[in-house]
Parts: structure tokens; sequence; C-alpha cells
């Protein structure tokens, strides 16, 4: 029996900044009142707001942001929440201030919409995600869900998500929801099953599911439900019902081959789909054969992670050679997946064609420098706006590189590149700075922690980021750094556009490791390992990398 429920425990392995809690968010609209109800220089200019006005735009401001900087963060779970926290506070303050520069409104208009519609685009978000992760029970179901049931409230957007409702409280919610039907657009239940028995939790699956068949979804998020085959038929109704998703959300969820396949089957239609997430799952290689015919079906996908699922060659190839069909995909992370070399080379030929796309993330598939060579031709000839290249933990090599360099020569839009966890060396190093010193004027992060760096590869990299005006980080740790090659670092970075606080943390840096090295390649030779370093460099020094 496969399981369904997850194992109902505190979080407790990592810090968490996003979501805030329910008291801290009550803080906030208090807050927001108290500033849209309280003399200032907006008021005396444009009015001043009753407290029941203020009210009402501080509850539906932080209902709003607090909306969409949820769904940036489900987007991004593997981060802190720190930029969805960033998010919310931006937007709080955007909207606020178009609140106080209106001024007060005339009770008609105020019935009709609190903030201008520009602003807030036609729907309500009815969001109980920010408590405290708590069973529900069915009196408190009957509270939590009240809102909903009010004659023509306008909610279209729900998120049930941090809570875990019991049959007794999806029994309440059942007729809430089956009322909303004409209304809804976007639904988010991941994580509303956690701790329940496995057969509790496929019913409460079931009877969402029937509450919501026939609603005409853009968003639907099932993610962190161990759903599993049964799990995706319990909510057989619903994903039948659906032909105009555009986000569909299943990270976490146990989505096995046999799980893959019953997707397939159920979900009508995928013409529509733009974002289609499937991070860590077990879907393995049959899995992703049946993943890639949900591929050739949806041509308007912009965006695809299929990260962390143990999909290997076999399940690679031919989900590699389905993206060529993704014609509008912007965004691809098939990160932490064991493709190999042959996968890896069909996917370069689906990456040629993708000329669209700005972002893409290949850690940790097994490329080696066969496939490695392969990708870095292809996004060579095909994707001069990249912004984000992630390639690391590839087994790479120097003999990689003149390719890499080259690739990298021609991604003049590049921002964020990640090389590390690979064995540049100093040669590969110094090849991929001189391909970078030219131009590359967006660069902000660079990533060649873990390549076996030494003094001059290191140095070499200071001096191809130090004029990138908008560079913000410089990651060389984990390498054989001596501390004379750090101040050479922290020198150059200071004499450049930025300051040495663009250098990273260097509390993995080997220092003792370049010496042993330096002498162990040195035995029986003339000079120092130093002297190496700089006959080294200064056979790159006239090196032209070809750029397009």
């Amino acid at each position: 029996m496969e399981p369904v429920a997850q194992d109902f425990q505190p979080r407790t392995f990592s810090i968490k900044l996003w979501p805030p809690s329910g008291s801290t968010r009550l803080m906030l609209v208090e807050r927001m009142t108290k500033n849209f109800s309280t003399e200032s220089i907006f008021s005396r200019k444009y009015g001043l707001l009753s407290k029941e006005e203020a009210s009402e735009n501080a509850k539906r401001i932080e209902e709003v942001c607090f909306a969409s900087a949820n769904e940036h963060f489900m987007k991004e779970p593997d981060g802190d929440g720190s930029s969805a926290v960033q998010l919310y506070a931006k937007e709080i303050s955007k909207l606020m201030l178009e609140v106080l520069k209106r001024g007060p409104m005339p009770e008609k208009d105020r019935q009709a919409a609190v903030i201008e519609k520009p602003l807030l685009p036609g729907n309500t978000v009815f969001d109980i995600s920010g408590g405290r992760r708590a069973f529900i029970d069915a009196e408190e179901a009957q509270e939590l869900l009240s809102p909903l049931a009010e004659q023509g409230n306008s909610y279209t957007r729900i998120c049930f998500s941090n809570r875990s409702f019991g049959i007794d409280a999806a029994r309440i919610a059942e007729p809430i929801l089956a009322s909303l039907k004409k209304q809804l657009t976007e639904v988010d239940l991941s994580d509303f099953v956690a701790g329940r028995p496995e057969d509790e939790a496929l019913e409460v699956m079931r009877i969402f599911s029937s509450a919501l068949e026939g609603c005409i979804l853009k968003y639907l998020n099932l993610s962190d439900n161990a759903l599993g085959e049964k799990g995706v038929r319990a909510f057989d109704a619903l994903l039948k019902s659906q032909n105009s998703l555009e986000e569909l959300y299943l990270m976490n969820d146990g989505i096995s081959e046999e799980a893959a396949k019953a997707l397939c089957e159920l979900i009508p239609s995928t013409e529509k789909l733009k974002i289609l997430h499937f991070h860590n799952n077990m879907t393995g290689d049959e899995g992703a054969t049946a993943i890639s015919e949900l591929l050739r079906h949806s041509p308007l996908l912009e965006d695809f992670r299929c990260s962390s699922t143990r999909v290997g060659s076999d399940g690679g190839i031919p989900l590699a050679k389905a993206l060529e069909t993704c014609s509008h995909l912007k965004k691809l992370d098939l990160r932490d997946n064991i493709f190999g070399v042959e996968a890896g080379i069909a996917l370069s030929k689906s990456l040629e064609k993708l000329v669209g796309i700005t972002e893409i993330y290949l850690s940790y598939l097994n490329l080696e420098d066969e496939g490695t060579i392969a990708v870095a031709n292809a996004l060579k000839q095909s994707v001069p706006h990249l912004e984000v290249l992630d390639i690391a933990g590839n087994d790479i090599t120097i003999k990689s590189v003149p390719a890499l360099a080259d690739c990298v020569a021609a991604m003049q839009s590049i921002k964020k590149l990640s090389l590390s966890e690979n064995e540049l060396k100093d040669e590969g190093a110094i090849l991929i700075g001189k391909a970078l010193e030219q131009s590359h004027t967006h660069l902000k992060e660079l990533d060649l922690s873990i390549n076996m760096i030494r003094r001059a590869g290191a140095r070499c990299l200071a001096q191809a980021v130090s004029n990138k005006p908008d560079f913000t980080l410089l990651n060389i740790n984990g390498n054989a750094i001596s501390d004379e090659g750090i101040d050479e670092v922290k020198e150059i970075l200071k004499a450049g556009l930025n300051s040495a606080d663009v250098l990273g943390p260097l509390d993995e840096n080997d220092v003792e490791g370049e010496g042993e090295e330096g002498e162990e390649e040195g035995e029986g030779e003339e000079g120092t390992a130093e002297g190496d370093e700089v006959e080294l460099e200064s056979n790159f020094q006239h090196l032209k990398v070809e750029q397009d």
C-alpha cells in the first residue's frame, strides 16, 4: 500500500521565513489601517480615509499581496522564503501608496471595489495557509470557511494549504466549494491532508474533487500530499473536468510511473498549460516517458520543472526529445536526475530549437564532458538571451571548457552562471574568466566553487567580474587558494567597480591544499607552485574566446 499522507511533524530541519504567522499578518493589517486613517502629508493633499474604509483597504491589500508572495514561494520551494518576504513587503508598499494617493472613495464606488481595478484585476483571494499548521475539525472548518459561504462573494482564488482536513471538515467544505464552481479559477490544495490515515486522506481528496468538479481552473496546486497513483485517481472527477489549466503543480507527491500514467489518462487537455512542476517525486524512467506525452501536447509551456525525480537515461531521452515541441519554453529545470551522456546529447538537440529560453538548470545530471560539450555547442547557437545557466556537479573537466567558454562568451545577457562542483582547475577557470571579461554587463553571480582552483584561476575570475556594474556574488569557496591569492582577489575586486563584499564565504577553502598540490606537481622541476601559476596565467594572456 503506497503512502498518501505525510507524517504530521513540525518542520524543524530548516529556517523558513515564509509564510508569516497569522498574528504577523494581523499586525500588518492593523498598521496599514492606522496609516490610512491618520493625518499625514497624503491625507492633507488627497483626503483622510475613514477607519472603516481604511480597514477594508488594509485587509484587501494584505490578502492580495500574501497570495502573490505565496504563489512566488510555491514556485521556488527550495528557498528559505526571503524572496517571498521581499515581494510581500514591496507589493504592500506599492498598493498602500496607490490608496493614499487616491484618497477616500464615495460609498457607492467603495462597495464596488476597495482598491481600483487596475491593481486588483477582478479576483479576490481566500487564503487560510498563514495560520498554524494543524488539523481542522468540522467546527473550525465552519468558522474558517464562512466567508466563502456568504452570498455575492467574489472569491476566485482559494488556498487551503498548510491545514489538514479530515472527513468531517471536508464535508463542511463540500457544499461551500460546490457553490463556487462558476467563479473559482485558482485552487491550492497543497499539503492539506498531512498526518491523516491513508483511507481518510483518499476520501477527503474524493470529497474535494467532487465538490470542485466542473470548475474552469487556470491554476491547480496539489503538491505535498504524497498522492501516488491512488491519490491522483482520487482527484479523477476534478482532473477530468479540466480543459483550461495554465499552471499545474505536483511537487513532492510520490508521482510514480503509475501515477504519471494516471495523470496522462485523466487530464483531457494541456493545450493551454504554461507551467508544469514535478519536483521531488519518484517518477523514474517509465514515469518520465509518460510525462513526455504531456509535454508533446503542451505547445504553450513556458516553465517546466522535473527536478529530483529519479529519471535516468531511458526516461531522460524521450523527455528531452519531447521538449523540442515546447517552443515557448522560457525556464527549464531538470536538476538532480541521472540523465547521463546520451540523454544530455538528446537534450542538446532540443535546446537548439528553444530560442526563447532564459533560464536553464542542468546540475547533477551526470552529463560528463561529452554531454556538456553537446549542450554548450547547442546553447551557443540558439540562446543568446540566456540569463541563468546552472550546470554544476556534472564531472566536467578541462576537456569541456573550450566549448563552455565559447558558449559563455556568446551569452551577453547572462546574469547567473554556476559551474560549481566540477574539475575545471586553474586552466578551466582562466578560460571561463577570459570569456566573461569583455561585455557581460548584466552578470550578477558567478559560482566556481569546489573546482580545484588555485591562485591563478581565482585571480583571473576576480579580474573578469571586477568591471561588472551589477555584480553581487563571486563564489570560489571549496577550492585551494593560498592566503596570498585571497588577498589578491580582494584587492582586484576593490580596485574595480565592486567592493570585496561581493566575494562569497571562504570557510571551506583549503589553503594548505594549494601548497601540497604545487609541491607534488613540481617535484624534480625548478621553480615553485607560485611560479607555475604565473606561467600558467601568462599562457592565457593573449587568449581570444570566440564571441558571436
